[in-house]
């Protein structure tokens, strides 16, 4: 199959290849991948080994806004930002096909403001609150870079305002041959935001960040609004001294999405359908907002290597599959109130 393969991935139309290789294709990878997807049973994106709900101390509670603990974590939260140690990435990549099929960076989120709008009136804000810069960084991809960019203009610097783009990749039928659109193009998708560090990080905003300072980075969802430097997440992710601290919520009955566990001793977040049958996630009773806190200086140089896993999407007629990077990743978490008026959560 991968003979095939190997093939096609020489005969893409030039244009294709550009763009691939501007986002960091690797080709050697990708036929790693797809020949794994050959063996049902090494892609089982089960995990394995032994699964155990968080241990004591693996989730903290976030203090009472108005309690002394409150005011001590906000008051170090406040100098990290004040000396220029902070940085907020926020996640605006995909493949654009929600939202009409729209950049959902540019959709109106208030009357007559975007999303993206929002965005950098909060780093106005956090800039009052600092006094001084602080840098955002806008995670985009193939499908949302050069509209992203546009709107933004001249506003970008590539120092306290700037892109970088995820990965991108191929689509693979059932079979294992590139997947192929009505019009017999190879079909794209971003590989999902478990590329984070390393698209940061061959950007070169990573280690331009730590080398003037820079100590945390808070990695946010785009509409996710409530989720940004938040001074007392600052100073409770500073004074745990954890490389990630991620934010997690009270579960509601509906609720499904990535949740903290103990995965062979360690502490990790894990999608729910990374979990074998045999572990019930209900008796853990968050789930992560996917929004981390990352320690810059451990992060910088050291990728994280957040493992692949298969993603069936069923057509009219067929199945693609794509390896897509999501969960596992090392982590602490503490909770704190839900913001936006949900329940009580955590980080």
């Amino acid at each position: 199959m991968t003979t095939g393969l190997a093939d096609e991935l020489s005969s893409l139309p030039p244009p294709l290849a550009a763009r691939l290789a501007a986002h960091r294709f690797d080709r050697g990878h990708f036929l790693e991948l797809a020949k794994r997807l050959e063996n049902v049973e090494e892609m089982d994106n089960h995990v394995r080994g032994d699964l155990a709900p968080p241990a004591p101390g693996d989730i903290v509670d976030v203090p009472p806004p108005d309690s002394r603990e409150a005011k001590h974590l906000r008051d170090l939260g406040v100098s990290l930002l004040a000396e220029g140690a902070c940085a907020l990435v926020v996640l605006a990549g995909g493949m654009a096909t929600r939202m009409g099929s729209v950049v959902k960076a540019l959709v109106p989120a208030l009357p007559g403001r975007t999303f993206l709008d929002l965005r950098l009136a909060e780093q106005r804000a956090l800039e009052r609150l600092a006094g001084r810069k602080v840098p955002l960084y806008l995670m985009t991809s193939a499908a949302t870079d050069v509209a992203i960019r546009q709107a933004l203009g001249d506003r970008i610097d590539d120092e306290h305002l700037a892109t970088f783009p995820q990965r991108l990749s191929l689509r693979l039928t059932e079979e294992g041959a590139l997947f192929r659109d009505r019009e017999g193009m190879p079909s794209e998708y971003a590989p999902g935001h478990g590329d984070l560090v390393d698209a940061l990080s061959d950007s070169g905003l990573l280690a331009r960040f730590v080398e003037s300072g820079g100590k945390v980075i808070t990695v946010a969802n785009l509409d996710n609004l409530g989720a940004t430097l938040d001074p007392v997440m600052i100073g409770l992710h500073a004074e745990r001294g954890r490389k990630i601290t991620c934010e997690v919520v009270d579960k509601l009955p509906a609720d499904r999405g990535g949740i903290p566990v103990r995965h062979d001793g360690r502490t990790v977040v894990l999608e729910e359908f990374r979990i074998p049958p045999g572990f019930d996630p209900a008796q853990v009773r968050v789930f992560n907002t996917n929004t981390f806190h990352l320690d810059g200086r451990r992060t910088s140089g050291r990728p994280i290597r957040a493992p692949h896993q298969r993603a069936d999407e069923p057509l009219r007629d067929s199945l693609r599959a794509r390896p897509s990077r999501r969960g596992g990743l090392p982590l602490s978490t503490s909770q704190g109130p839900r913001r936006a008026g949900q329940p009580k959560s955590r980080a």
